[in-house]
């Protein structure tokens, strides 16, 4: 049973920060969200909302990932592979009315410059999914050093474009994120 509790009070601090935010998210929200006792938060999380933070950011982080290798991985070619995922990020943010963002990414912008246990996590987590990039256009045929620089590229014009999407409540800045990103990789193939 406890395991439950606080897997729900992950789960509610993922939307929630998904939503407002890690300074825009407060406790009693939280335990809210998860149905859970406020006493519930300091037995699973004793340092409080920054542990929360932490956690959520490292398994929001994981779950994208393994998302991305999914999605990827399903595919025919690393092309398929990345209009698989950008058009599926497109879709989900129309299905949720475009609040259903990145919380790694929300949380980074918002207090990477300001909390340093936050900014680890998030760096770790961007850091991971390039890892999970990396190998997979190797695979395709492309070197290591340039397979790195694609894997930066996508995740900067992802990321960019989730905060673009939000903020016009359209899926143009996805679209064309994965459109460029296709172009940018095609490119890539096709050199010796």
């Amino acid at each position: 049973m406890p395991a439950e509790t606080k897997d729900r009070i992950l789960d509610g601090t993922a939307e929630l920060f998904r939503r407002y935010g890690y300074t825009g998210t407060g406790l009693k929200q939280i335990v809210t969200a998860a149905n859970a006792p406020f006493g519930s938060i300091y037995h699973h999380f004793p340092g409080g909302k920054e542990e929360i933070g932490e956690a959520v950011i490292r398994r929001s982080g994981q779950m994208y990932l393994e998302l991305f290798e999914t999605i990827f991985d399903a595919a025919p070619d690393a092309l398929t592979g990345i209009d698989d995922f950008f058009a599926g990020a497109a879709e989900v943010l129309r299905q949720t009315d475009y609040v259903d963002a990145c919380p790694v990414a929300t949380v980074a912008l918002e207090v990477a410059s300001s909390n340093e246990t936050l900014r680890v996590a998030t760096a770790d987590v961007f850091e991971s999914w390039i890892g999970g990039v990396v190998p997979r256009l190797v695979r395709a045929g492309i070197d290591p050093t340039t397979a790195r620089r694609l894997a930066l590229f996508l995740i900067a014009a992802l990321e960019g474009a989730f905060v673009l999407c939000r903020a016009a409540k359209a899926t143009d800045a996805m679209e064309a994120s994965g459109r460029y990103v296709h172009a940018v990789l095609a490119a890539a193939l096709a050199e010796p």
